[in-house]
């Protein structure tokens, strides 16, 4: 049978039919919100006596903390680890000396608010799933965090049906292929119609899986366009870091992050937080990587990925991967939790790129449009400056490498800076350059340090692959020790490149 046949096949009805005939499968379903759609998935395909040993909706609050206890909220990841946690205990405790020995038993539960009469809400919700893979055993769990973008609540009641049957099936019978697990849970669905921007899987079935890569799959297969990681590498549901909150990012290859890159995000960071709007504010900062950047050798290096996503993180920053190449869809991303100010920090060459028509042509309104979108809403670019020799050999290659002799030591270079003051703007733009200079949309970083401009990433990387211990003077001690310790970016040690040689 051909893989579109069995595609084909798999409906919602037919997964979950399969699920019921599937003797040892045994469990609970737990809704809280929108229904029970996935409980009545499984009712509709048939025998599902054979799967469901409890289903319940504790709707109201009171009903609720009474059963589970009491969460920071109700639509949270708290609040589902309290179902799980209860109901698996329950599930447990009643029937494992009954039917144990032959039962694979499973907790389904989710918590969800669903597009209200007024249509005035955050449409979103968590699932989770915690199930055996034998009879007996430990269990195992996945969780993840659902948007819904239909606009009448009877089709996001639907969309949750449909995606919690695929992930109950999919932890069934796709465990062993959480990538396959992934693909699975847009079946019958379209990302238009629902989203999934975090997901998690925990426990021994899971041991070999790392969620940083497993995040990352989620803006492969076009389930979201952004994830997130924490300064310590845990994944992170955006909007849980986000709401309410101004926003300063910074968009690099960090391949590896320099001395250039965290001097740019701290003195952005020191005038950002002394703007009018931001004083008093809780402030996120973030790095961000973008998928174009990770793909840029044509497929994705796993182990690239994760040594950028680790310097950032040992060095204390949090991460942003998202699919957003234009910056006006960045900030649109971040409109979706935050009416507070948002802060972009970029050099001389992002700005430029943000110039060039090339990258709106598919906009109706072209550059004016993308600017409309990028800077509504209090928006503002910090610009931190480029020493004229790169500058002029970015123009000539459109690319940001160090130049080569004499100039390459700052001390001999020219003391001309390009700033966002100076920098040449094609003659057709110009006026529309200076309203937003004039009006402070775009500003000049200040305070920076002059002896680390000569710094690149590209630079960095090829000193790194070729035994040049000069690279070490350019990044920050931790991400010099963490390169060294885990042999990141090609790194070979004196003595085993000496003797290789």
């Amino acid at each position: 049978m051909s893989e579109l046949k069995e595609k084909e096949l798999l409906t919602t009805n037919r997964k979950a039919l399969t699920i019921n005939l599937d003797e040892p499968i045994y469990g609970t379903f737990a809704e809280i919100g929108a229904g029970q759609e996935v409980a009545r998935m499984f009712f509709q395909a048939g025998a599902a006596s054979g799967t469901i040993a409890k289903s319940i909706s504790a709707y109201d609050m009171s009903f609720s903390d009474a059963i589970y206890g009491k969460a920071p909220r109700y639509v949270s990841r708290e609040r589902l680890a309290l179902m799980l946690d209860h109901e698996y205990e329950l599930l447990i405790a009643r029937l494992a000396a009954q039917r144990g020995e032959r039962t694979t038993f499973f907790v389904f539960a989710n918590t969800v608010s669903a597009r209200n009469f007024k249509g005035t809400n955050e449409a979103h919700g968590w699932l989770g799933i915690r199930f055996q893979t034998q009879p007996g055993g430990p269990p195992s769990d996945i969780v993840l965090h659902v948007r819904m973008w239909d606009k009448e609540n009877v089709l996001q009641q639907q969309a949750l049906g449909i995606i919690g049957v695929n992930a109950v099936y999919g932890a069934f019978y796709y465990r062993d292929d959480p990538r396959k697990f992934i693909a699975s849970l847009l079946d019958n669905l379209s990302p238009d119609r629902i989203e999934v921007d975090m997901l998690k899987f925990t426990g021994p079935a899971f041991a070999h899986v790392d969620n940083r890569l497993m995040s990352l799959a989620l803006v492969q297969h076009g389930l979201t366009n952004a994830v997130m990681f924490g300064n310590n590498g845990e994944v992170l549901q955006p909007s849980e870091v986000l709401y309410k909150k101004a926003i300063l990012v910074e968009r690099g290859s960090f391949r590896p992050v320099t001395h250039v890159n965290v001097d740019m995000l701290n003195c952005a960071t020191a005038q950002f937080v002394q703007e009018p709007d931001v004083k008093g504010k809780d402030v996120v900062v973030l790095m961000e990587i973008t998928m174009n950047n990770l793909l840029a050798a044509g497929e994705l290096d796993a182990r690239d990925f994760l040594s950028r996503v680790d310097l950032l993180a040992d060095i204390g920053f949090t991460v942003l991967i998202s699919n957003y190449s234009e910056y006006y869809r960045l900030t649109s991303y971040f409109r979706r939790y935050t009416k507070e100010m948002i802060g972009v920090a970029m050099g001389i060459n992002n700005l430029l790129e943000i110039f060039n028509e090339k990258y709106y042509e598919n906009l109706e309104g072209g550059i004016l449009e993308s600017f409309g979108r990028l800077f509504r809403n209090s928006v503002r670019l910090y610009v931190y400056p480029m020493r004229q020799e790169a500058y002029d050999k970015y123009l000539l290659t459109g690319e940001t490498v160090t130049l080569q002799g004499s100039v390459a030591n700052h001390a001999f270079a020219s003391n001309v800076l390009i700033t966002a003051k100076n920098v040449h703007i094609v003659d057709h733009l110009r006026n529309l350059y200076d309203h937003l200079l004039e009006n402070h949309y775009i500003d000049c970083i200040v305070g920076f340090d002059r002896d680390i401009l000569h710094i690149f990433s590209r630079d960095v990387l090829r000193r790194i692959k070729e035994n040049d211990p000069t690279w070490e003077q350019m990044v920050p001690s931790a991400v010099v020790t963490a390169i060294k310790k885990r042999g990141l970016f090609d790194y070979t040690p004196p003595q085993a490149a000496s003797a290789a040689s």
